[in-house]
Order: structure tokens, then C-alpha cells, then sequence
């Protein structure tokens, strides 16, 4: 008997508490994968073996607890066995399961050491030999959108009579077109609009039955008139409406009618399609029932968040949102060939295989925001496999304490 058994009976314990200890020291780390020693026996040309070494630390990368964090940019990857893709300034990558983000003054996403979040820009898609770089979401102004399209429902009441007044042509300038009083229509309602320039303008729109021969056998005609905030009439109208004599409307057609504006202040010269189906004529109360547009003024960022997909979506203070990009992630054949290089991260290598870049989704997983992957540590377990390492540890001197008094027992002799 020798003491190299021993001795590397001992080195193995310590070794084998040393990943223990790591892994419970990281209980609370985000994104940590815990580790595990691997043994193997030595021999060498004998049938008595020579002890015991370390064969190798393996990580487990299975998924840990997703856990709420409030915070926009802290993003978790839940279901799949994705990665992070991050760059150092120098270039070099690196992979990861801690999505704690932050963003720079700069606009840049990085991680917490400073490491770069990478992905697609907006409007840019993935593939096709198009390689993912540094994400930057901007503070630039959202520019604003000219109204094109205006889509409106209405109510008007069949019970209405014919007003008594006809609604005033426009005036031919320098003319001032006159105000029109509630003798000359039925009903009217606002309609605000956006110039190519972000500039609010609100249109007037003024309903009058008609008192002539239906369009529509049966049926009763309404005209619409539109003006601008001096009442001047719109382009396009005014327009009539036909009923049946159900109430439906049959015409105009949708996107029939094209409301036009001139070019004023810088802005250019306005184009809207009005689509006035679902308009109806029934005995009831005159009432908008949906009126939307599609134009926006400008707006400032307010925030962002991130989507299941990694798109990166920011809030503007005009009330819409708008891509910013798209966080890319990563997978490898061999997860476990990756090397740790500490902060959270691995790098790819010969037996991890080279990274499979691509979006959310599929077998690499969906991403979570407002939430991290805490650690994937068993603590309870760990606490078990110390004293297992430690009785191990403590067995080994033992032989080593043997073999002391067995040599002391020949010295006395």
C-alpha cells in the first residue's frame, strides 16, 4: 500500500468540494449553470490501481426558474435551449443565458459588463448571409405619417327631416365662405387629420337629408359635406349617401371617395380615402360609431420593451410604437463543449461546434421580459452532495493515516 492512492484520493475530494462550493456560491446568480465533477481511476500496467483524478466539470444547462424582475430589459429565455449572442468592443463574441440589460446613453444594449447585446436592426431581416451586429435603439424622433386612409362608421336618423336651409357653396375668393348654422344640416362631426408634417387639422363633416329623388328606389339620400376649420369645402366634396330602405348603405363603395387638401405651410398636398361602410339610416339617434385615421404627428421615445420573437418595440408619446430591432440568439450542437469565461458568459469552441444564429422560436426557445432564469442550482441537493465530498475527503486521510502507521510499525522493527 501507498500514499499516492490517498493523495489523490484527497485531491479528487477537494477538487470535487471546490464545485460544490462554486456551484452554492452562485445559488443566486442569473443565468449560472451548475457544475459537476467527473472521475476517472488510474492505472498503469498494474491490476492495483494508482488512485483517482479528475476527469472533467461538466455543466448541466438545464432551464431554471423563470422569476419576475420589473424590469424592461431584463429578458429570460424560457423553453429552449438558446443563447444570447453578446461582443466585446474588440470583436470578440461571447454567449449567454443572463439577460440583464441595460441601456447605454450612447443607445447601445449591453449586458452589465459592458458586453453587447447583437441582432438585426429594424427592417433589416435575418439570413441570407446577413450577420447580426450591435443593437442600438435610437432617441430619435418618430417621424410623423400624413393621413391616407380615414374609415368611418355612422348613425344617421331616419327620422330626420329635410333641412330647411341648403348648406352654402363655397365662396369665390376673396370671398369668405359663410359659417353654416344647424338650419343646413342634420348632424356634423370633427375629424382630425394629419399633414405630411405632423400637423393636427381637424375637418368638419356635415350631414343633410335630401329631400329629392332617392338614388336608390325606396330608399332615402343623405349628403355630406366636408370643410376645413374656416369652412372651406374639402375636395371630394360633398358626396351623397344612398340607402335602401332597410337603412344599409349602398353607395359610395368603400374607398370610393378621395378627400383632398393644398398644400399649406410646407406641407404637401393631402390625398385621404374615405370608407364609409357599415354607415347606416335607422330610427335612432345620430352617432359615430367608429371613426379612425391612419396619420400621427411626431412623437418622442418613451420607453421599450421586448417581444416573444426579440423584437424590440418602442413606446413614442404620439401614442404609437415602432420597431427598433431584433435581439438574435444562438445555439450549438454540444452545449457542453462551450467554455466558461466567467461573468456569465461562454465561448464557443472546437467541441461546442459553431453557433447556429437565428431568432426566437422553435427549439431555441422564446423570450420573456420583466424576467430573468435564476440560477439553476439545487441548493438542497448541493447541501447533500458537501457532506457526501466531505466523508469522502475524510475517508481518504484515513488510508493515508493507515499507511502512516504502517511504515512507523517497519521503522520499529
Amino acid at each position: 500500500m501507498g500514499f499516492g492512492q490517498g493523495v489523490s484520493g484527497l485531491n479528487a475530494a477537494a477538487s470535487n468540494l471546490d464545485v460544490i462550493g462554486n456551484n452554492i456560491a452562485n445559488a443566486n446568480t442569473v443565468g449560472y449553470k451548475q457544475s459537476a465533477a467527473q472521475f476517472a481511476d488510474i492505472y498503469a500496467g498494474t491490476k492495483i490501481g494508482l488512485g483517482v483524478r479528475v476527469n472533467s466539470v461538466v455543466q448541466s444547462f438545464n432551464q431554471g426558474n423563470i422569476e419576475a424582475s420589473g424590469r424592461a430589459l431584463d429578458v429570460a429565455i424560457t423553453n429552449g435551449n438558446g443563447f444570447f449572442r453578446l461582443t466585446s468592443p474588440e470583436g470578440a463574441v461571447y454567449y449567454s443565458r443572463n439577460g440583464q440589460f441595460q441601456r447605454q446613453e450612447d443607445g447601445r444594449i449591453t449586458n452589465m459588463q459592458g458586453l453587447q447585446v447583437t441582432g438585426y436592426p429594424a427592417g433589416v431581416a435575418g439570413g441570407a448571409g446577413v450577420q447580426p451586429q450591435p443593437l442600438v435603439v435610437s432617441n430619435a424622433q418618430m417621424e410623423p405619417k400624413a393621413t391616407s386612409n380615414i374609415t368611418a362608421k355612422f348613425q344617421l336618423d331616419s327620422r330626420s327631416k329635410v333641412p330647411a336651409n341648403p348648406f352654402p357653396p363655397a365662396a369665390v375668393p376673396p370671398a369668405t365662405t359663410p359659417a353654416p348654422d344647424s338650419s343646413m344640416f342634420n348632424y356634423s362631426t370633427a375629424i382630425n387629420v394629419y399633414d405630411s408634417l405632423g400637423n393636427k387639422q381637424q375637418l368638419m363633416a356635415y350631414f343633410a337629408k335630401s329631400g329629392g329623388a332617392p338614388t336608390v328606389g325606396g330608399g332615402t339620400d343623405w349628403k355630406m359635406y366636408v370643410t376645413d376649420v374656416n369652412g372651406n369645402p374639402v375636395g371630394g366634396a360633398p358626396l351623397t349617401l344612398a340607402f335602401d330602405n332597410s337603412g344599409a348603405l349602398k353607395s359610395p363603395a368603400a374607398n370610393a371617395v378621395t378627400l383632398t387638401q393644398p398644400a399649406v405651410n410646407g406641407a404637401q398636398a393631402m390625398s385621404m380615402a374615405l370608407d364609409l361602410t357599415g354607415t347606416t339610416q335607422f330610427g335612432a339617434d345620430n352617432d359615430v360609431k367608429q371613426l379612425s385615421q391612419n396619420g400621427y404627428t411626431s412623437g418622442s421615445l418613451l420607453g421599450f420593451s421586448v417581444n416573444g420573437d426579440g423584437t424590440i418595440t418602442g413606446n413614442y408619446s404620439n401614442e404609437q410604437t415602432k420597431p427598433l430591432g431584433q435581439i438574435v440568439m444562438a445555439a450549438f450542437g454540444n452545449v457542453e463543449g462551450l467554455k466558461p469565461e466567467g461573468d456569465n458568459v461562454w465561448s464557443a469552441t472546437g467541441a461546442s461546434g459553431q453557433a447556429l444564429v437565428g431568432t426566437a422560436g422553435g427549439s431555441m426557445g422564446t423570450l420573456r421580459s420583466n424576467a430573468v432564469e435564476a440560477s439553476n442550482v439545487d441548493l438542497s441537493g448541493q447541501l447533500v452532495n458537501l457532506i457526501v465530498a466531505q466523508r469522502n475527503y475524510q475517508a481518504n486521510a484515513q488510508t493515508i493515516k493507515a499507511q502512516d502507521t504502517v511504515m512507523q510499525t517497519l521503522v520499529n522493527l
